[in-house]
């Protein structure tokens, strides 16, 4: 599956740089080197790293739950090659679709960096929330499963009041732009997806 090469790759890569600080500090997302020194492939191979063992867990086993589902649900609206091809165009696009905000806002400031597959796992998992609204998602230790429809604009509402505060160190714009594209990307080509997403709740 899609899905897992992504995540041998992510892990791989993430662990290496792990050890490897000039390579780590060569990928990062840098608003300042993106935008001045025109260093564009930073707006992607920033989803290739992160900060930690737990950060890269928790990102790859989040994406692992929704990413098999949502690659399954890509083939079937578009066939299986093209499936395919749409479910990593968006994942890879994602990583730098998530970032723009950041660019635009952190441009001038050479000090900041990020790094993290986060805005494309959003992107993933409210994919998936197009597909089937009513998933049960779980969240920590909460054991009753939370609708994704019910889940989705809680989400983006805190994601979009962290970012706003901007007092811890998480993107949390990359979160929420992520997962506004993820929404929206399978409409761009399948706009009868908007149907079938409020046929869940039209009968």
């Amino acid at each position: 599956m899609i899905t897992i090469v992504i995540i041998a790759i992510t892990v791989i890569v993430s662990i290496i740089a792990f050890s490897k600080e000039e390579m780590l500090n060569s990928m990062l997302f840098n608003a300042y080197q993106v935008w001045n020194h025109r260093k564009f492939y930073r707006l992607f191979s920033h989803g290739l790293i992160h900060g930690s063992w737990g950060h890269l867990f928790f990102n790859m086993l989040t994406f692992y739950f929704f990413g098999t589902n949502t690659e399954l649900w890509f083939q079937a609206a578009w066939g299986k090659m093209w499936g395919a091809i749409l479910f990593v165009f968006m994942y890879v696009s994602a990583i730098a679709v998530s970032s723009l905000a950041d660019l635009r806002k952190y441009r001038y400031e050479p000090r900041y960096n990020a790094l993290g597959a986060s805005g494309a796992v959003s992107a993933v998992l409210f994919a998936s929330v197009l597909f089937d609204p009513m998933m049960g998602i779980y969240i920590y230790l909460i054991p009753i499963p939370i609708p994704g429809f019910v889940f989705a604009p809680v989400y983006l509402l805190y994601c979009w009041w962290m970012a706003k505060r901007n007092r811890d160190n998480i993107g949390h714009s990359a979160h929420f732009w992520g997962a506004v594209y993820g929404f929206v990307f399978p409409i761009i080509f399948r706009p009868d997806l908007v149907n079938h997403f409020l046929s869940h709740f039209v009968k």
